[in-house]
């Protein structure tokens, strides 16, 4: 039987050559490792309606959605990850904690210093290149 697959998506929120990343809280999926913000597509939204939706909720902004900058799929045990990541700029709000364990403004070169999840450290790679 084939796993299904979950489409998610993430925002690359730049600000002054810092990117925005949020830590992955201790009862989640993964735990305690980083990501670009965002979240599953539920039936029915746009990438982009899933992707306000989800930054709104786990950060407490609402952003502006972008292109898409990259697209990756990446098999776990019971499920394959399809991550769509777009360039987002913040529209209003600051970011919190709200649905998160933290978050962090890094530069892309800090990235090697947090753990990300496998299929956001796909994305990293191909951002900078590496892949």
């Amino acid at each position: 039987m084939t796993p299904p697959i979950i489409r998610v998506v993430a925002a690359m929120i730049e600000d002054r050559g810092r990117y925005l990343i949020t830590q992955r809280r201790p009862t989640a999926v993964l735990p305690g490792l980083w990501e670009f913000p965002g979240g599953r597509v539920e039936d029915g939204e746009t990438d982009e309606q899933a992707l306000a939706r989800e930054v709104l909720h786990r950060l407490g902004v609402s952003v502006e959605v972008g292109q898409l900058v990259s697209f990756v799929r990446h098999p776990y045990e019971r499920y394959t990850i399809e991550l769509h990541l777009y360039e987002c700029k913040l529209s209003s709000g600051r970011p919190s904690k709200l649905n998160v364990f933290d978050f962090a403004w890094v530069q892309s070169d800090e990235f090697e210093h947090y753990p990300f999840t496998p299929a956001d450290e796909l994305s990293v790679a191909k951002l900078l290149g590496l892949s």
